[in-house]
């Protein structure tokens, strides 16, 4: 039995975790950032959260608790770096070091928040403002978003053909411009009202 961390050390790219596997330990980001998604039989993705240094991935979570295998795929959406903790030594230091339990319970707390949101925005947000509200989080200090049509429907949990139609009309208004592999927000107050409404 292992007690000792793994370095975790991973190009932009990779594929972390997919549906299936076991879960070699729990993951300590120190850098980077993990998309993890959900895919349906028909090849429809959505994204459910992101890994962040701080945050803990429920997915990881639930099976480290319930000895299960992932349902969900984790990918390495820039360069990782950090530190696997063996299954032994996370049930270990959950056990006997109350302050890594509290950021653990924490930080499931705060990712239950993100996933309350993410139902909100699906079920009671209409679509231009979850658009709108996905375009403002992925800009770049160059109020850009880089992301094609695909992209931002897995981001929307929609369909391409809507997001390309939906788009096309935020174009129409003035308030973005689109390119190939990018979109350019030109309106950021427009895009801020529409983002507000809800249904």
């Amino acid at each position: 039995m292992s007690l000792r961390p793994r370095q975790l050390s991973l190009p932009k790219g990779t594929r972390v975790f997919s549906p299936g596997e076991p879960c070699p330990g729990f993951v300590m980001l120190h850098e980077g950032t993990i998309r993890v998604s959900l895919s349906a039989e028909n090849g429809r993705e959505v994204v459910l959260y992101r890994v962040r240094p701080g945050d803990v991935c429920l997915q990881t979570f639930s099976c480290l608790i319930n000895q299960s295998t992932y349902r969900a795929e984790g990918v390495a959406e820039t360069d990782l770096s950090g530190v696997i903790l063996p299954p032994e030594a996370f049930h270990a230091r959950m056990a006997d070091d109350p302050a890594f339990r509290g950021d653990v319970f924490s930080s499931v707390a705060r990712r239950f928040g993100d996933f309350e949101q993410l139902v909100e925005d699906v079920a009671l947000i209409g679509f231009d403002a979850r658009l709108a509200r996905t375009l403002l989080r992925l800009r770049d200090g160059e109020n850009r978003v880089n992301a094609t049509h695909e992209q931002l429907a897995t981001e929307t949990a929609s369909g391409r053909a809507f997001v390309s139609r939906r788009l096309a009309e935020f174009a129409r208004q003035g308030l973005v411009v689109p390119a190939r592999g990018w979109i350019d927000l030109a309106d950021i107050a427009g895009l801020e009202r529409i983002a507000a409404d809800t249904l």
